[in-house]
């Protein structure tokens, strides 16, 4: 809406104009003859080659940029015209207008000098002078060139013939909020002139702080015109805010009044933040000399400057900059960079014009159909012709791409140039010092942008980095860029009225209105911040019920109350319009409920075990009772027996274990590994057993009929909140429980009687609240009622303060303090003492002993008998296959007869095996040593009949 009434009112004024304008300028100006922008008198005029092209500037000559731009533009053109290179002996022809700093003058020159044909115009330095002139240039189709225009709107697509040769103030307020957010300030006070430059420069201030979460707390401007009285009575007015950080956003010609007035009002002093736009630097470039008195106004200022990088040509250019100084003025021009980039428009426009030409570009001009004097009328408006090949002549500027002074000067798409950047300036003794760089690339850096432009981006914190500045005061200590407002009001602290649970907060009679735990807690971390914090203490509520917390917070929100102290809970809604402090208490919501002591068990002896652990141990124990019989089958006569009494001893011998009581012995040395692991396992399992057993039957067990918030969710029986607390819209919305379900009760009393009477007589199953105030209950309550469940949700409470306040984080500093120092457990201690009891009631099921916790020794055990039943395999298959029978009668003594004299394993039968196995030891080694022994004898026999029969 403000964009039409802006476009609305400059064009009234601009036909306005129009009307002065051709009244006063004489028939015969409109006809100018003798160049080549006017070499046809018809309608359309020959597109042949011209010999001089006119270009036209429009800028306040005897202003700080007008004195350095007009020298540097007559330059540009010399050096162009000398230049045999470029434009092929075209002559380029300089069209100066002077605009005398009035927007009605400068309109009125800005249409004088459309009438003379040019090809491109340079300038205006006003912005608002810009936005009448590119109505007019997009209705001729001429390409306005602007080093001074710094009004982020003109870049607007209403404006397609504007084309700025500097860069945007858009770029400059990201610069200026980087600043803020790199030392850590939340809100500034913008100072600007009231024009189309200051408005829509502070506007794409507050766009850029808002990215930052920062803003623009209070915008104060003036008119260019105002006296120093009234700028007084500004400074004066932001000076009682709370703010420090002051953004100055003014024309540089009338700027240093505004820091003269802030000395005179010690505003220059320590604790205050001035930040200055380019106007600043270009003022005191333009200088000749330091003077003393206007530094000692600035002492302390930090500054952008447009960044320009020192080129050859650059270099090359300042050092004619005194030959050039004289040149059409009586008076000396001080060098700013504004004389860079009105010399680098001037090529812009040559090498333009140039390919322009070379591609056959139509340079003629032709009249306006819709432009033409009515019956009568005296105003001469054909005098204003079109540029036939502007449109042309425009595209050929948005590519061009050369070095100039300033650096690189090509167009992005946005019509922007490329490469952003500002000098990051601190103003200290009789000058300024570079403190870093801003670069739309990497942002703050202490090297120069077109190092990092070969690197990839980083605009991250950790990347931001400017050297020491000396802040007003002479002090290198950041300032806290705020302070509380002189204007007389302390700070306006909302306490709740609480019913119930006194000791965290409720009225008193003293001096300050409140007490408890919470207002203890915030006085002592005012008391550890390092300045002085005027409050007063405003109860919110009625006193008959708790306020609503949710209310509460959100007249903080409103700015009906700067902060609210007392028993907050931070969660997201609130944290959503609201800053809080550190949490100073840990909080959650969990279920209380009636419960009732568990009846005794006639199988509570199973209970230490799960299922699982109680499979494996049987398992087990029978297990370990085969694998002991196996090893000691053979060799041990308690073994052997009848079938029934080995199976017997097998179940005897592996239960008994458990009680370290068995009577057999083993022998075996196999059999004996595997008992002693086995006794190890079973001594730990013992042990834990009887401790778990004895924890069951001697701890007094609790048992409800709520098990949780789950089982609360399930039922449809009532449950109570505490009234004015979170907990009744976190039931209703989070967990969708019917609103006709819950009952707000009001105090400890309440919550009593409600748990008392039960749902079925009007009260409730149980109630859901916070934890500081269930410890409170409890104990009040000599441990009546217990929690059942876990919290469902994590929180804390906090101390609640308006956006960006920066006294929040100041106070969580303190409360970390408190914590730290042990003060914080003290105030705890103070009001919150109550006897201790068992909150939570005891979960049998959750201390059950199951399998995970002995796994590891029955795989122990396992292996051990895997491997003792390896040996004790690997011992009878060597010894079954070194017995062999002594003859079929021998065999039928001592075996089953056979039909072969000579079996291996594989060969004989299970049966065979099963009786070789069941054999005793010593019964196979005195059969083995009989075999050998008959062997050796057969041997014997065998060699001495031989002997016998050989020859003598």
């Amino acid at each position: 809406m403000e964009e039409v009434l802006l476009i609305s009112r400059f064009m009234t004024r601009t036909l306005i104009l129009l009307s002065l304008c051709f009244m006063w300028v004489p028939p015969g100006v409109v006809c100018r003859t003798g160049n080549a922008s006017a070499s046809s008198s018809s309608s359309s005029s020959s597109s042949l080659k011209p010999k001089v092209i006119n270009i036209g500037s429009l800028f306040t000559l005897d202003s700080v940029i007008g004195r350095a731009a007009k020298p540097a533009l007559q330059a540009g053109v010399d050096d162009v015209n000398a230049d045999p290179t470029i434009l092929n002996g075209v002559e380029l022809k300089l069209v100066l207008h002077d605009t005398n700093c009035s927007g009605f003058v400068g309109t009125v020159e800005a249409l004088q000098l459309m009438e003379s044909d040019i090809a491109v115009a340079i300038g205006p330095q006003s912005s608002g002078i810009a936005h009448v002139i590119s109505h007019v240039v997009n209705e001729l189709h001429v390409p306005l060139l602007s080093f001074g225009a710094t009004d982020p709107t003109l870049s607007s697509l209403q404006y397609p013939y504007f084309l700025r040769t500097t860069h945007s103030d858009y770029f400059q307020m990201y610069a200026v909020a980087d600043l803020v957010d790199y030392f850590g300030w939340r809100e500034v006070i913008a100072i600007f002139v009231d024009d189309d430059y200051g408005r829509s420069g502070i506007s794409a201030l507050g766009d850029a702080l808002a990215k930052k979460r920062a803003k623009i707390s209070y915008k104060a401007a003036f008119s260019p015109g105002d006296p120093t009285s009234k700028i007084n009575d500004l400074l004066v007015e932001v000076n009682l805010m709370e703010s420090r950080v002051y953004v100055v956003h003014v024309n540089p010609d009338t700027g240093l009044n505004i820091f003269a007035v802030a000395n005179a009002l010690n505003m220059m002093s320590g604790n205050y933040v001035w930040i200055a736009t380019d106007w600043l630097p270009t003022y005191l470039d333009s200088m000749e000399a330091a003077d003393p008195d206007t530094m000692n106004l600035l002492q302390g200022v930090v500054a952008l400057r447009r960044y320009t990088p020192d080129n050859s040509l650059k270099k090359s250019f300042m050092s004619r900059w005194k030959n050039l100084k004289y040149n059409g003025s009586a008076s000396p021009a001080g060098f700013n960079s504004f004389a860079l980039y009105a010399y680098d428009s001037v090529w812009l426009a040559a090498h333009a014009l140039e390919v322009f030409l070379n591609e056959g570009g139509n340079f003629s001009f032709s009249n306006d159909p819709t432009l033409h004097d009515a019956n009568g009328s005296m105003l001469h408006l054909e005098a204003l012709r079109v540029f036939n090949g502007g449109q042309q002549l425009l595209s050929t500027l948005l590519r061009m791409n050369f070095t100039g002074l300033t650096g690189q000067i090509q167009f992005n798409q946005d019509n922007h140039l490329v490469h952003p950047a500002y000098d990051v300036l601190n103003v200290g003794g009789t000058g300024m010092r570079r403190i870093g760089y801003w670069s739309n690339y990497s942002h703050l850096s202490i090297v120069p942008p077109e190092s990092l432009y070969t690197k990839p981006p980083n605009i991250s914190t950790g990347s931001q980095h400017l050297y020491s500045v000396i802040w007003p005061g002479e002090t290198t200590a950041t300032p806290r860029g705020w302070v509380f407002p002189n204007n007389g009001q302390p700070l306006r602290i909302a306490v709740p009225n609480r019913v119930g649970y006194k000791e965290f907060v409720s009225k008193d009679k003293g001096p300050q209105g409140v007490r408890g735990y919470c207002i203890d807690v915030f006085e002592a971390a005012i008391s550890l911040l390092p300045y002085a914090v005027p409050r007063t203490y405003m109860l919110y509520g009625d006193g008959k019920r708790n306020p609503s917390y949710n209310d509460l917070v959100y007249q903080v929100s409103q700015n009906k109350y700067d902060a609210a102290v007392g028993d907050i809970s931070i969660i997201t809604n609130r944290t959503k319009i609201v800053d809080f402090t550190q949490p100073y208490m840990e909080s959650g919501l969990l279920v209380v409920a009636p419960v009732k002591e568990a009846k005794s068990n006639p199988w509570a002896f199973l209970k230490p075990f799960t299922k699982e652990m109680w499979f494996v141990t049987a398992v087990f124990f029978l297990l370990v009772g085969a694998v002991v019989w196996i090893l000691e089958h053979r060799i041990n006569h308690e073994f052997r027996g009848p079938p029934r009494q080995q199976l017997i001893t097998i179940f005897w011998f592996s239960f008994s274990t458990m009680f370290f009581s068995h009577r057999e012995n083993t022998v075996s040395t196999l059999g004996r590994l595997v008992l002693i692991i086995w006794l190890f396992v079973v001594l730990i399992i013992n042990s834990s057993y009887t401790a778990s057993l004895t924890s069951i039957l001697t701890v007094q067990q609790l048992t409800s009929g709520i098990q949780g918030i789950d089982s609360l969710i399930s039922s449809t029986v009532p449950i109570g909140v505490q009234d004015g607390s979170f907990a009744l819209n976190y039931l209703i919305d989070e967990l969708n429980i019917a609103k006709s379900r819950i009952v707000q009760l009001k105090n400890p009393e309440a919550y009593l009687k409600a748990l008392e009477l039960g749902p079925k007589r009007g009260g409730v199953a149980a109630i859901v609240d916070e934890l500081p105030y269930i410890e409170l209950f409890l104990s009040s309550t000599n441990c009546l009622y217990r929690t059942v469940g876990q919290e469902f949700t994590k929180s804390g409470w906090g101390f609640a303060f308006q956006r960006d306040s920066p006294l929040a984080v100041d106070l969580s500093t303190a409360i970390l303090q408190l914590s730290e120092n042990g003060d914080l457990q003290k105030i705890h201690n103070k009001w919150l003492t109550h006897s201790e009891c068992t909150m939570q009631i005891n979960q049998v099921d959750e201390n059950k002993l199951s399998l995970s916790s002995f796994w590891g020794l029955f795989l122990i055990c396992g292996i051990a008998c895997i491997l003792a039943l390896t040996a004790f395999c690997c011992n009878i298959i060597t010894q079954y296959r070194k017995f062999t029978p002594e003859g079929e009668e021998a065999e039928a003594e001592e075996i089953e007869p056979a039909r072969s004299s000579r079996r291996s394993i594989g060969s004989g039968s299970f049966k065979q095996i099963m009786d070789f196995v069941d054999r005793k030891e010593t019964e196979i080694k005195e059969m083995l040593k009989r075999k050998n022994s008959n062997e050796s004898k057969q041997q014997s026999i065998h060699g001495s009949d031989g002997q016998a029969s050989s020859p003598a």
